[in-house]
Parts: structure tokens; C-alpha cells; sequence
């Protein structure tokens, strides 16, 4: 019995016919395998033979006239392939063809199709540019053949490919098989016939090829834009590759108008961002993560981001927008670039919520915040402020406006229910922060406790210090590890001097009329909550410290006294009843998230989802489709394995210039002077797309990848599909993709 195999280099047909020698061999039988191939690469097409006899093999010949035949890639199926099949032979083909659409191009053989391409590809075999079938479809031909899989197993465990065992049993099981129709076309196969040989000093020159070996390939490389870890951290959806490659490439006027599509306030973030996208960024698991904050920083330092450019409507809707922290200025802004008219009620005098009650001047400046509001202001945008809306205003705002963005933030606050809490010298780190920031003036003396582990925590201490404490010092329940305050603020607060104690929970609070000492129990920690940190665990071990004042940083709830009675927040969206409400939650009173990154992400989403509701039975504004901005999935972005290291020089992050710590404890002044330059931008991978390094223009061994305009072109009609292009691309902005037709 004789077998022939065609397939292309890589896919490991000459090693399928030793798998069917070896099964064989198994059965008590003889056998003869090898290949006919030379240095042909990756691509071009390969054929193998066995012979199978109870008697020794002596034939040396290739396999002419095959009983059965094994073709590993669809695009080589031809008459020239299947030449010399004896009549009502096997004829296996790795397709996602059925065998009746085969059966009228070759009748007369016995068909049988498998998708060993997929099969290998969901098990993993080969690699990311080489998708290797020699394994699977060896378990259809063994179906075929009437062969027991347990054979087929025996002899894997024996060859070393047990692993690719259940790829095989899987094409065991799929295989469709169908029985000879017709009579086969003859073809008159048989040995080539030879040319005359020439003698060497005859050959004067070398003709060219005019062979277009793109016909040899299973796969073709394409250019392609991968989700970049850094995207998929950023909860405001920023597009932190767009705005860092523009920076490098392009200028700053570019890289700030990217920034400009997603958020008006990059000056605000790039310094009080805790910068997710940072966490999540490959380098730093190489050499330290690129300085994302610094450089949206940097770049909406050198140009303001938010962008004046708005759509023209015939009919511009109205909105309310309850609420102007960082998520209700996010959402005005998505809706006036929108074309429509936005009224942003804020119960402060000026615009900013906890931008401007709650974060300090030493983190954030007020004319770097006054700036980016204004930007938002430009847009069209009005203002209501210095009063309070309740819920009996609601229905009026639903009945004058077209809809409603309620972003009022965590505006109820975790207090001690522990004796001596109503001393005077005890008092709420919001409210002590709310009157600083506002009222400016304030001085402390002696002692201060602050309770908490947060960036309230941290903004509190560090102030209580500037305003005159001789000693501060955080007592926090966990451990640091477990703090959820910015870690470069846990840093920084260590370099002011700032004391912690940690796994300490009070217990009491004494004073004759104003708190003069903290009773601090010790804690132990216990298996993760909910939260997922350990749960802490109060001891009876306790000590008591002296000290002038105690602020409470203990945590923020969302408070829905502004919603009327029948009114409830469901899914972000607000309900009177069972009926949907043209309103939508917004920030920290819809997620909880508790961070200015988070709430502008929110407040983004927010705006598409209420102008969708409101606009579902409308025509919207020409070439300006609504988007409902998502938050990428983290599971689809390049890991670092797909990143070629060895493409880049290790090189350590650009640190930003700050205060000394002597200097800043005795000022307001901002403490991060930000970076010199743009610098920074180029230590980005770009993961998953292309900056035009050149590495698959050098790389490809035929030469055919061609610069053209501000990208590259493949030669398809000689391109072999090797893969050489994808494996060397440092950043995975190539992939293969299979080969639908030889022309293609």
C-alpha cells in the first residue's frame, strides 16, 4: 500500500508520514517513509511518502500512483495533486469543505474532509505564524483507515507527541467521510520525464524566475492594531498610544488633539491620576513602566486639550447635568461636542467638586484646573451653581430639560460610632479639606491623628502638616501593602516626615471637651473579604497616644436623597417606577470607583447611553454616529510574551522634578514639577501597532515587503507566507491570516 502526502513547508507533512509509518509499524507490518523536499522554506509546497507491505519494502521510487493521499492545505488541491490516485482510493483533505462539494471535482475516490487547520489552531500547535496539522489530521486518517485510536495513542505516547493527542482524537471525531461516486478523470500521471542536462561552462548567465510563489502559501501577514495594554487599563478610555506615538512622530498639537477626543481635563489627570494605564503597561515588567502621567501631563501643559470644535444641529437638544466634578464636566463636554445645549448645576460657587473641595494645591493648582474647565465653558456650556438642587426640584429639571446626567459624587461620609467621638477636635478630613481648599487659612498645632488609609488620608495629613502640625500621623487598620491610597502619595508622605502606624483600629477617643489622646486597639489580619485584603481582625491588645486633633478619612457612600421617593438607580440608569427615565447616573454615585480617571471614563458613557435613549427614534446629526464609549477588554491586550525584547535598549523611566521635602512641608506650592521634555515617549513599545521600524522590511528573506506612503505593502504574488515578518515584529502589529485562494 502506498501513501502520498502534499503539503507546505511548516505544517510537518513529512513528519504526518512517519506518524502513519509509525502506526503501522505498530500493527505488525513493514514500512518505508521519507520526504521529497530540499531547501524550499517555510511555505513551499512539500510531498512525503509511505509504503506499507507484510513483505519487505525494497521499491526506492517515489509514490506515483498512491492508494491513498493526504493533502495538508486546501490551496494545493488541483488535478496535479491528486494525479495517479488509484480508483476509489482515500482521498484526505484538511478543508472546511464538505466531502459532496469535493465529490464533483474528483469523482470516483473515496473523500474525507477534516478542518485540521482549526483543530491544530484551537490547540495551540505551532506557532502564532505556522499553524502545524501533521499531528491532527493524522487521527481523521486513522478514522478513515478502520486503524483504533488506542494505536494511534501508543504511538504518540512512543514518538513524543502525546501532547498532541487530543487535537488528534478531535479529527477522529469530526472527519466526514463519503464513499467513491463516478469514475475518476484520468491523468496519465507518472515520472517526469528529464531535460537535457547542459554542461557547467555552457551556463553563461542565471535567467530569472518568473514563478509567483505567493501560489505556495497557506497564511498571509497583514497589518493589524492590536489593543494595547495601556488603552485597556485607562477607565477614561484614553487612547494613550495614539497620544505617545503623536508625541514622538507628529507634535504636540496632534498628540493633544488625540487626548482631546476622550477627555477635557489631561492637565487635571496627569497629576492626580493613580495611572492604571501605567500598571498595566509592558514595560514594566522590562525596565519600568513609560511615565504615561508625566507625558499627558507634559503634553496638556505645552497645549490644551479640550477641543472648541463642536457639531452644527438644526435642533439641539437640552441636557441637565447635576453635579460638575470630573464626571458631569466629562459628560457637558461629550454632549456640547455633540452639538446640543448643556446646563450644569453645581451647588459650589465654582466648578470642580472634589477637583477643587478635596484635592490640595500642592497636587493640583487651581489655575491648571480653572484652565481646563474653561475649556468646557468654550463648548457652550452654562453654569448654574452656589446652590443645592433636592429631590422635589427633579421632576421639574426632567420636565424643562430632554434629559438629565446626575454626578453628585459620595457625598455621605463613614463616621466612629466609638465614645468621645463628638469631641471637638474630631472632625471630618472632607469637610477639614472642603474649608481649606475654599476658605484657605487654616491652622493646626501640635499632634494630629489622621484615621484612614486612603488618598483622603494621605491629602489629609499631608495638608494638616502644611498647616502647622509639628507631628502628623496616619493610623490605617491593614497593612501598607493594603492601603488604597496613590502609592507616590504613601511615598511622598513618608518623605514629609508623616508617621504610620498600621493594624491599629481606635477604639476610643478621651478629652475634657476637646480629644487630648486616641485609645488604638491592635489588629490582626484574618482571610480576605470581599474587597478581597485581609480582614481585619480587633485584638484586646490596645495603647493609647496623646494627641491635639483627629481627622476621619474612614470612606465615602453615595447619597440618593436627591432622588424623589419613586425614583431608583438601576444599572446606571434612573427609573420612576418600572419606567425608564431619560436620566442616567454618573461617577461615584453610579460606580463607587472613587477615582478622577474612573469618573470621567463614567461620565463619557454616561453621555452616549442618554443620547442614544433620547435620541433612539431621531435621525442623529450627519457623519456624527453616537457612541457609547465601553471599556476595552483587558484578556484581549498583547501580553508581554508577544513583545520582542531583544528589539529594545533597556532604559529607565524619566522621573519628574519636585519640591524637596524640606521646602514643600512649608508651602502650598505644587510638589511635581512634571518632566522636562517628551522624552519619555519614546520608551513605548507601541504594543500592537506599527510605528514603521522597518524590522519586516528587513527581515523578509524574499525582499517583497515595499515602503509605501506612511505604511508598508506586501507583494502578495510572491509572498510565500513564512511567517519571517510576524515572528521578528517587535510590537505584534502583524499577523497571519489564512490564505482563502492561491490568488490571494
Amino acid at each position: 500500500m502506498e501513501i502520498r502526502l502534499h503539503g507546505r513547508g511548516g505544517q510537518g507533512g513529512v513528519t504526518c508520514a512517519k506518524i502513519l509509518a509509525a502506526v503501522y509499524a505498530r500493527l505488525g507490518l513493514n514500512v518505508q517513509t521519507f520526504g521529497d523536499y530540499a531547501s524550499e522554506r517555510s511555505g513551499a509546497p512539500v510531498r512525503a511518502y509511505t509504503r506499507v507491505s507484510e513483505d519487505p519494502i525494497t521499491n526506492r521510487n517515489k509514490v506515483y500512483h498512491p492508494d491513498h493521499l493526504l493533502v495538508l492545505d486546501p490551496t494545493l488541491l488541483g488535478k496535479e495533486v491528486v494525479a495517479g490516485l488509484v480508483a476509489g482510493g482515500l482521498l484526505l483533505v484538511n478543508s472546511t469543505d464538505s466531502p459532496e462539494a469535493l465529490q464533483q471535482r474528483f469523482p470516483g475516490f473515496r473523500l474525507a474532509v477534516v478542518d485540521a487547520t482549526g483543530i491544530a489552531r484551537k490547540h495551540k500547535i505551532g506557532t502564532r505564524s505556522v499553524v502545524i496539522v501533521n499531528t491532527t489530521i493524522a487521527g481523521a486518517f486513522v478514522r478513515a483507515m478502520g486503524i483504533s485510536l488506542e494505536v494511534l495513542e501508543r504511538a504518540y505516547q512512543e514518538l513524543g507527541f502525546f501532547s498532541n493527542f487530543p487535537a488528534a482524537k478531535e479529527a477522529y471525531d469530526l472527519v466526514a467521510i463519503s464513499e467513491p461516486e463516478g469514475e475518476p478523470i484520468p491523468d496519465g500521471a507518472g515520472p517526469a520525464g528529464g531535460v537535457p542536462v547542459e554542461a557547467l561552462t555552457d551556463h553563461q548567465i542565471s535567467q530569472p524566475s518568473n514563478l509567483q510563489t505567493g501560489s505556495w502559501r497557506t497564511q498571509m501577514p497583514e497589518y493589524v492594531d492590536h489593543l494595547a495594554p495601556c488603552n485597556a487599563w485607562c477607565p477614561a478610555g484614553n487612547d494613550v498610544i495614539g497620544f505617545v506615538q503623536a508625541a514622538i512622530r507628529k507634535s504636540v498639537q496632534d498628540a493633544s488633539h488625540v487626548l482631546g477626543r476622550s477627555t477635557p481635563l489631561a492637565a487635571t489627570c496627569g497629576r492626580v491620576c493613580p495611572a492604571p494605564c501605567m500598571e498595566g503597561c509592558n514595560r514594566a515588567e522590562y525596565d519600568g513602566a513609560v511615565n504615561i502621567r508625566g507625558l499627558e501631563r507634559w503634553i496638556a501643559d505645552q497645549k490644551p486639550v479640550a477641543q472648541s470644535e463642536r457639531a452644527e444641529l438644526e435642533q439641539p437638544k437640552r441636557f441637565a447635568v447635576l453635579g460638575g466634578g470630573p464626571a458631569g464636566l466629562a459628560a457637558a463636554y461629550e454632549l456640547a461636542r455633540e452639538g446640543h445645549r448643556v446646563v450644569i448645576f453645581e451647588g459650589e460657587k465654582k466648578l470642580g467638586g472634589v477637583l477643587r473641595t478635596g484635592i490640595p494645591e500642592y497636587r493640583l493648582p487651581r489655575p491648571v484646573l480653572d484652565q481646563e474647565v474653561q475649556g468646557i465653558l468654550d463648548l457652550g456650556v452654562e453654569v448654574q451653581s452656589g446652590k443645592f438642587l433636592a429631590a422635589e426640584d427633579m421632576p421639574n429639571l426632567l420636565r424643562e430639560f430632554d434629559g438629565l446626567i446626575v454626578a453628585t459624587g459620595l457625598q455621605k461620609l463613614r463616621s466612629l460610632s466609638i465614645p468621645g467621638n463628638d469631641l471637638d477636635g474630631v472632625q471630618q478630613g472632607i469637610h477639614f479639606l472642603h474649608r481649606l481648599n475654599l476658605e484657605g487659612g487654616i491652622r493646626l498645632r501640635g499632634h494630629v491623628v489622621v484615621l484612614g488609609g486612603g488618598n483622603t488620608a494621605m491629602d489629609c495629613a499631608r495638608s494638616a502638616l502644611r498647616c502647622g502640625a509639628e507631628k502628623v500621623t496616619v493610623a490605617y487598620r491593614r497593612t501598607e501593602k493594603e492601603m488604597p491610597a496613590i502609592r507616590e502619595e504613601i511615598e511622598e508622605a513618608h518623605h514629609e516626615g508623616i508617621h504610620f502606624l498600621y493594624q491599629r483600629q481606635p477604639v476610643a477617643l478621651h478629652g475634657d471637651g476637646r480629644v487630648k489622646s486616641l485609645v488604638l486597639a491592635e489588629v490582626e489580619m484574618g482571610e480576605p473579604d470581599d474587597s478581597g485584603r485581609r480582614r481585619p481582625i480587633v485584638t484586646e491588645r490596645t495603647e493609647a497616644i496623646a494627641c491635639d486633633a483627629v481627622l476621619l478619612a474612614l470612606g465615602q457612600s453615595a447619597d440618593f436623597d436627591l432622588l424623589p421617593e419613586a425614583w431608583k438607580l438601576q444599572e446606571g440608569r434612573l427609573y420612576a417606577g418600572e419606567k425608564a427615565l431619560p436620566a442616567f447616573g454618573a461617577g461615584d454615585l453610579a460606580t463607587g470607583d472613587g477615582t478622577v480617571t474612573h469618573a470621567i471614563g463614567s461620565g463619557r458613557r454616561s453621555a452616549g447611553l442618554l443620547l442614544q435613549a433620547v435620541l433612539a427614534e431621531e435621525e442623529a446629526a450627519p457623519g456624527r454616529p453616537i457612541q457609547v464609549f465601553e471599556r476595552p477588554d483587558r484578556s484581549k491586550a498583547v501580553p508581554i510574551t508577544d513583545i520582542r525584547l531583544d528589539h529594545f535598549a533597556r532604559s529607565p523611566a524619566s522621573k519628574e522634578a519636585s519640591l524637596p521635602a524640606e521646602e514643600r512641608i512649608r508651602t502650598f506650592e505644587e510638589v511635581n514639577r512634571g518632566l522636562p521634555d517628551s522624552m519619555e515617549s519614546h520608551r513605548c513599545f507601541s504594543c500592537g501597532h506599527c510605528t514603521e521600524c522597518d524590522t519586516c522590511l528587513v527581515y523578509c528573506p524574499e525582499g517583497i515587503v515595499h515602503r509605501r506612503g506612511t505604511g508598508y505593502e506586501v507583494d502578495y504574488a510572491f509572498c510565500k507566507g513564512c511567517g519571517i515578518c510576524v515572528e521578528e515584529c517587535p510590537r505584534k502589529a502583524m499577523e497571519m491570516v489564512p490564505t482563502t485562494c492561491p490568488s490571494n
